[in-house]
């Protein structure tokens, strides 16, 4: 089936609410284009009616607003220069010193190092002061020698076995 041309198959009912001003100024441009080819190349003729003219490559943008340029001679001294870098590289050298101090030497030595194996250590046995049974006598805990002091025990002294 062979295209028809783009105005043929347009010209009623077929455009949207408020464009029928659009489509009527397009209605000469369309005459000689299919439909297929308007919508992958557009209309041409509608920016311009020279189909050979380039683009301009200076926008606005850039014609406006150009960088600024320098003023072409030294605004400082080459002496000036140096003595900043010279002291620029000293200040650094310092401010490097001082944040990358030198770790101190690591003391690997383990507490039983250092606290048993010193001359003169002699390890001693305390000597017992009672004889003690595990299997007859009550156990020592954090509740049989604080029953009084807590509140509750005076509440119930039947907890308390002292």
């Amino acid at each position: 089936m062979a295209e028809k041309p783009a105005a043929v198959g347009n010209k009623v009912g077929k455009c949207m609410l408020h464009n029928w001003v659009e489509e009527r100024a397009m209605e000469d441009v369309d005459t000689q284009e299919t439909r297929t080819q308007i919508q992958k190349h557009g209309h041409k003729g509608i920016i311009t009616m020279d189909q050979e003219s380039q683009m301009e490559s200076v926008t606005t943008l850039r014609a406006n607003f150009t960088p600024p340029k320098g003023p072409g001679v030294r605004l400082r001294g080459i002496r000036g220069e140096l003595l900043e870098k010279h002291n620029a590289q000293r200040i650094r050298e310092k401010v490097n010193a001082e944040r990358n101090k030198p770790s101190p030497k690591t003391d690997f030595c383990s507490t039983t190092q250092r606290d048993f194996c010193v001359q003169g250590f002699v390890p001693l046995t305390p000597e017992t002061t009672q004889v003690h049974d595990y299997k007859s006598d009550q156990a020592i805990t954090f509740w049989s020698e604080n029953c009084q002091r807590i509140q509750v025990c005076e509440i119930i002294p039947t907890v308390c076995l002292l």
